[in-house]
């Protein structure tokens, strides 16, 4: 049995840096897994898609399904998508099956976030380079009842990988 691990949270908060360490893990403990970066996914798959609110649900749409046929075919995906909207991370869920869906909350003050800034996008946004950016302009809904909350301002990637993995361990057995 598989099932998703969902990361959610600010740009900047640490999702892509924590799943490719989770996919890693997994890895050496021969599961066989696949991040889905919603960075990447958005320069390719979904391409298409602006951030208007209809363009990022079905952004989070796409992802979804993409990770349930993964799922079903064995493979255990790991999603690092800042997934604004709550209603559209619920409904994910309920596609994928309560039982096989483990919400993740990167939980970053927005402070942290833009002092780290790896990709710039913050900086561009004070430029005014970036419009309906999720966070500034636009909002974060957290989740309400995740799965696992991680501080990654307070916890290193490799103690918020060993926060996961007994999650896995129950879903995997």
């Amino acid at each position: 049995m598989s099932c998703v691990v969902w990361l959610t949270g600010l740009s900047g908060s640490g999702k892509t840096t924590i799943a490719y360490a989770l996919h890693d893990a997994l890895h050496k403990r021969g599961v066989v897994s696949f991040v889905i970066d919603g960075d990447k996914v958005r320069k390719g798959l979904n391409s298409d898609l602006g951030f208007s609110p209809a363009d990022r649900q079905e952004n989070v749409r796409r992802i979804g399904a993409l990770a349930k046929l993964l799922m079903d075919d064995g493979v255990l995906p790991i999603v690092a998508s800042i997934s604004p909207q709550r209603e559209d991370r619920d409904r994910v869920r309920r596609q994928i099956g309560e039982d096989k869906f483990i919400e993740v909350y990167v939980n970053c003050p927005i402070e942290v976030c833009e002092q780290r800034d790896p990709k710039g996008l913050y900086k561009k946004v004070r430029m005014g380079e970036i419009q309906q950016f999720t966070g500034i302009h636009q909002t974060y809904e957290a989740p309400l009842h995740p799965d696992l909350v991680i501080k990654s301002d307070q916890v290193s990637v490799d103690e918020a990988v060993q926060s996961i993995l007994p999650r896995l361990c129950n879903q995997l057995a």
